[in-house]
């Protein structure tokens, strides 16, 4: 996932944002978030949310499963969106800022 960290830290440069910035609207010190960047952390759904939200991008812009499985955006999509039918079908408890 070391490729994860190095796309936030190119979007981020991209955008004109600091370290410090990203870390602050995260909630976390600039330490952690440096961690992120430099995939000494897991990058996992939470943390991929909360980036890809403050750089207004979509996750897959950052780190896509489907690109790791030679899929297309289009097919994650649409796997992603069929998964969250069957939820809302099945009324599982999911945390609103992840739908």
């Amino acid at each position: 996932m070391r490729l994860c960290g190095e796309n936030i830290r190119k979007i981020r440069r991209d955008k004109d944002y600091t370290q410090e910035y990203m870390a602050f609207e995260m909630g976390i010190s600039q330490k952690s978030y440096s961690d992120i960047e430099n995939s000494k952390v897991k990058i996992n759904l939470d943390i991929l949310t909360k980036v890809s939200a403050i750089l207004d991008i979509k996750p897959s812009d950052i780190c896509s499963i489907s690109h790791q499985c030679g899929g297309s955006d289009h097919d994650y999509e649409a796997k992603y969106n069929g998964l969250l039918d069957f939820i809302k079908k099945n009324n599982i408890s999911v945390p609103e800022d992840l739908l």
